[in-house]
């Protein structure tokens, strides 16, 4: 997808952020740009922008742990704007704390949105795209923590692990259809992910103290401006992943390394008669 201009955008998650990022950088770019938040205040914070702008966007509150609420969405973009080109599942939350510690609901609120929210937004634009038979993309935003696993962010790296590999083998499943697959895995980025929490439902623990403290992450702290940025570069290259921070390439190079350790020791090791 070497242009926007002209193209349909779907951003959830974006009311702020990276999503309210990507969504103006898009707008800003020739896009029509459907913008879904659970927020409404913000939701509508971001129409006003693009519009003031000149841009067009439709803003469309949207619980993405929702399936039905997804494809309502989906919809919704068709109706207003037509065929959906750009798809990002960018709607995300974080926990902190052990594994030892998480309750059913930190699980049920963490994978829901993280995980069935970038499921949900699959099964519901992705079939229209294929029977368009026009090409696509779509944008996945995971995490470093889906690149390393970190002490007290089990559930998030949970999450965000099965993220990057749906994006792998998406990628895959898609490239008969030219529909391309970016997975987004950023470091410190200066939003407000870190008080998630202000839209944990109250059936699910919406309202409890956070169980752990936030865990202090390696390298600098990105404007969501410059992820947005790069993250629309990738999509013009068909790349699939977007890494921004260099600083997790040492782990990342440690990570595999164990793996090679085990592949050779597993080779080497005596078989039973």
């Amino acid at each position: 997808m070497e242009s926007f201009a002209g193209r349909v955008a779907v951003v959830t998650g974006g009311g702020s952020g990276i999503g309210r990022a990507l969504a103006v950088a898009l707008a800003r770019e020739g896009a029509r740009v459907v913008v879904a938040d659970v927020e409404e205040p913000a939701l509508r914070a971001v129409v006003a922008e693009i519009e003031a702008e000149g841009g067009r966007a439709l803003g469309v509150p949207t619980d993405v742990s929702d399936r039905r609420q997804v494809h309502a969405l989906a919809a919704r973009a068709a109706d207003g704007f037509g065929g959906v080109d750009l798809l990002c599942n960018n709607a995300g939350v974080v926990l902190h704390g052990g594994i030892e510690a998480a309750t059913h609901e930190d699980w049920q609120w963490v994978l829901g949105v993280n995980l069935w929210g970038v499921i949900h937004g699959i099964e519901a634009f992705v079939p229209a795209m294929i029977r368009r038979g026009e090409g696509g993309h779509v944008v996945n935003t995971a995490s470093a923590a889906g690149l390393v696993a970190t002490r007290g962010l089990g559930v998030y790296n949970t999450s965000k692990y099965a993220v990057v590999g749906l994006s792998e083998t998406l990628a895959k499943d898609l490239r008969p259809w030219n529909i391309g697959v970016t997975v987004l895995c950023p470091m410190g980025v200066a939003t407000r992910i870190r008080q998630a929490g202000r839209n944990r439902p109250a059936a699910l623990g919406g309202g409890r103290p956070a169980a752990g403290e936030p865990v202090e992450l390696m390298g600098g702290t990105l404007p969501p401006e410059q992820v947005a940025d790069m993250t629309l570069a990738a999509v013009r290259a068909n790349e699939l992943y977007v890494i921004t921070h260099a600083e997790v390439l040492e782990p990342v190079r440690r990570r595999f390394e164990r793996l090679e350790r085990a592949i050779h020791r597993t080779r080497g090791a005596p078989t039973r008669p």
